[in-house]
């Protein structure tokens, strides 16, 4: 029979906050975020598909270690002409041989070819990209629907509500696990309301580097957020994943001296190589990893978020009131299936 063996760790490793010995040893009268996780009942879990999960190696690091790093794709309706894009460029190996050539201190590590859209690219060649890839428009940077699947009950908590910045006709909630910023857009004439949804800069998420409008960027040129979420990028650029393991390897890196944290040729040494980018879905089954989330659409993760919204659990003195939705990441973890008789 086949059972499976799980450890949480990618997103949900923001749940472990270092506490003081003294409160870890408190008792927990009050459940907090991680007790709420780690108590959910495997059907509040949803396994994320091999076609949606990237694992992109970098070189081995000055010591030897290994450098793994995992990123799932957005999932639809969202980016997903860029979503096919950097499918095909995986597949066609065409990340290979490409770099981290980025890291901006509190902002971004951005990874593709350093020839390409680089301030700091004097003198070097750029690649040629693969036929096929689809040219997006900049409309596609949301979706509009008269209504959309969130959940409900997260929407009926005022304290995440009232961090959405996003006025009276604005909200903030979750879909498929992903956090999502929403507005009423446009009265259509029979006095229907269409709303307009987009997925955030969160720490981790995975977005499309690209030039000056109309340029929407091909998915050639990635970039994942190492700091405060820079918000004002929300429908100004394409979300297309989010990192769910290994982002330690890329936040660590050192930042670039040049323009706009992009190194300089003085600094090319500094450029971490990419071996590869894959889709999970062909790799060697034995050499796929698992990976799943805790679902947003259940009572589970809605009490969850209230419990990273208001802070109850020993350590805390003073509930917040409220959080900002990059405050409740979605905890994600890997897993094994074993054998066991």
């Amino acid at each position: 029979m086949l059972s499976m063996k799980k450890t949480i760790l990618g997103i949900s490793a923001a749940l472990a906050l270092a506490l003081p010995l003294s409160a870890q040893e408190e008792p927990n009268a009050t459940p907090g975020p991680s007790d709420i996780v780690n108590a959910a009942g495997q059907e509040d879990w949803t396994v994320i598909a091999p076609e949606d999960l990237l694992v992109m190696t970098l070189a081995d690091a000055a010591d030897g270690t290994p450098r793994k790093v995992a990123i799932q794709l957005m999932p639809k309706p969202f980016s997903q002409g860029w979503v096919d894009n950097i499918r095909t460029l995986a597949r066609a190996k065409w990340y290979d041989g490409t770099s981290v050539n980025r890291v901006q201190d509190n902002y971004v590590v951005q990874w593709g070819d350093p020839g390409h859209d680089n301030p700091e690219s004097e003198g070097i060649a750029r690649k040629p990209l693969p036929e096929g890839l689809k040219v997006m428009a900049e409309d596609k940077y949301t979706f509009g629907a008269e209504s959309f699947p969130l959940n409900e009950a997260l929407l009926n908590q005022d304290q995440v509500k009232r961090t959405t910045g996003l006025g009276r006709y604005g909200f903030e909630s979750f879909n498929k696990g992903w956090p999502l910023g929403a507005i009423s857009k446009v009265q259509m004439p029979d006095g229907r309301s269409v709303m307009e949804y987009w997925p955030v800069h969160c720490y981790g998420m995975v977005g499309v580097g690209r030039n000056y409008s109309p340029d929407t960027g091909s998915g050639a040129e990635l970039y994942t957020v190492i700091g405060h979420a820079p918000r004002h990028l929300d429908r100004n650029i394409a979300l297309v994943g989010r990192i769910i393991d290994g982002m330690e390897h890329l936040s660590s890196l050192p930042r670039g001296k040049g323009a706009l944290g992009f190194y300089t040729a003085a600094e090319a040494d500094k450029r971490t190589p990419i071996l590869s980018i894959r889709v999970a879905s062909d790799l060697p089954e034995e050499q796929r990893p698992q990976y799943e989330y805790l679902s947003t659409q259940t009572e589970t993760f809605a009490r969850y978020a209230e419990a990273r919204a208001n802070r109850r659990d020993p350590f805390f003195i003073t509930p917040a009131g409220g959080a900002d939705i990059c405050n409740i990441p979605v905890p994600v973890r890997p897993f094994e299936y074993t054998d066991k008789e």
